[in-house]
């Protein structure tokens, strides 16, 4: 368990906060903007949230560190991708930016596919519910670039980039954010979206619960001789899964979880000694003619914050949980996140409420706290089942996932829930 960390808010009277200093002198003046909403944070979840909240004629501002970069064809592909869900499309199509990603790279994945001893198999496929794929699998930054185009369409929303919070204090008018360029904001409400490591969480003093696991996860791109792919697998092993996910063209992206040493160890071969060690250890359905392009790692930690709001500041995305990538949910959780927000926020202004204030943002957290840690539960107990290597508790999982291959209504119903169709 993490404990909270306690964080001491300023305050500051109003007549210093309003000072202002003689820029001819040399000295920065303050100059304070009033803003319905402030967001600490532009990646994806950070993105989506601004675009979402300025369609309902609220004044946004939007502070993020790095401007995400513009998209040329010939760049290579990121390690960071994410298998974005048909709940997830339909949301970047109402803000807008859908058609905007599809001008640059994707790949729709229709089918998912995962067992553990051959011939005891799970398959999905967007078939078994009568759709036309499962969603896409695309790179973040670009999720997070069509956003960002979309931001010039919305003259209320002001896009502070780059900049950082210098401080957040509490004033008579709601939360006072300033920035490291010199401009102060006067918010109503204060949005973290900020990240696993938030800052808005922390200086609300909202605790969080969690742990880290034994293992990391290292993302390969490779290049193979195969044709563009539309499934993405998934074999567990005692060490910890395998998986391949498709990429635009003749690439794939592959997930290889194990030990945190020997992750490290990985992280130090040569390409060709990659390559190696990846057809020793992944299955054979893994073409054995492809090239490392890129790698990357990072640790697998659980975070699951106490409450997703204090008086009239609220935290979504990673700053609220972080989830074990099993699934492939993390964005698309994040992305509901967004979807329950503007629906709190929008049935609150058409009801005349005050929409910053706690009792509406304690709906928001009620809508989307049990979900969430339905899902992380969920993907502890599958990821504690499958780390298990006694040969009674393996018969069991995979006589599991060779009853599970049957097409159900109950499993269609699980496939609906996990694109966030129902």
């Amino acid at each position: 368990m993490i404990e909270a960390k306690t964080v001491t808010i300023e305050h500051n009277s109003v007549a210093e906060a309003a000072e202002k200093r003689d820029s001819r002198k040399g000295i920065v003046t303050e100059q304070h903007e009033t803003k319905d909403i402030v967001i600490i944070g532009g990646g994806m979840v950070g993105a989506a949230t601004a675009l979402g909240l300025a369609k309902l004629g609220l004044e946004v501002a939007l502070v993020e560190a790095f401007e995400p970069e513009a998209f040329d064809a010939s760049q290579p592909l990121d390690v960071r991708v994410s298998a974005i869900s048909a709940a997830s499309e339909a949301l970047l199509e109402r803000l807008g930016a859908f058609d905007t990603l599809l001008g640059m790279r994707h790949v729709a994945y229709r089918g998912l596919e995962t067992w553990e001893m051959e011939g005891c198999i799970t398959r999905f496929h967007a078939s078994q519910i009568k759709a036309e794929r499962l969603g896409h699998i695309v790179e973040n930054r670009l999720v997070q670039l069509a956003l960002w185009q979309e931001f010039d369409n919305h003259p209320n929303l002001t896009l502070c980039c780059p900049a950082r919070v210098g401080r957040m204090v509490r004033s008579s008018v709601g939360i006072e954010v300033s920035l490291d360029d010199g401009r102060v904001f006067d918010a109503r409400l204060l949005v973290g979206a900020d990240g696993a490591n938030s800052r808005v969480r922390q200086w609300a003093g909202i605790g969080i619960s969690g742990w880290d696991y034994s293992q990391s996860c290292m993302l390969i791109n490779i290049a193979t001789e195969c044709d563009e792919q539309d499934v993405t697998w998934q074999q567990f092993t005692p060490q910890g899964p395998r998986s391949l996910l498709p990429l635009p063209g003749k690439n794939a992206s592959l997930v290889w979880y194990d030990d945190a040493k020997q992750i490290r160890s990985l992280m130090q071969l040569s390409d060709s000694q990659l390559k190696q060690a990846i057809i020793n250890h992944f299955p054979d359905r893994l073409d054995p003619h492809f090239e490392v392009l890129a790698k990357g790692s990072f640790p697998l930690t659980r975070r699951h914050a106490q409450q997703y709001y204090r008086d009239n500041l609220v935290i979504l995305g990673d700053a609220a949980h972080t989830i074990n990538p099993l699934a492939g949910q993390g964005v698309n959780l994040g992305f509901k996140d967004v979807e329950a927000l503007i629906a709190t926020i929008t049935q609150a202004l058409e009801k005349g409420e005050d929409w910053s204030k706690a009792t509406v943002l304690e709906g928001f957290q009620k809508q989307r706290w049990f979900d969430n840690q339905l899902m992380m539960t969920g993907m502890d107990l599958f990821y504690a089942g499958f780390s298990n290597d006694l040969l009674p508790l393996k018969l069991l999982r995979n006589a599991g996932l060779k009853l599970a291959d049957i097409n159900t209504p109950v499993k269609q119903q699980v496939l609906k829930y996990a694109l966030g169709l129902r």
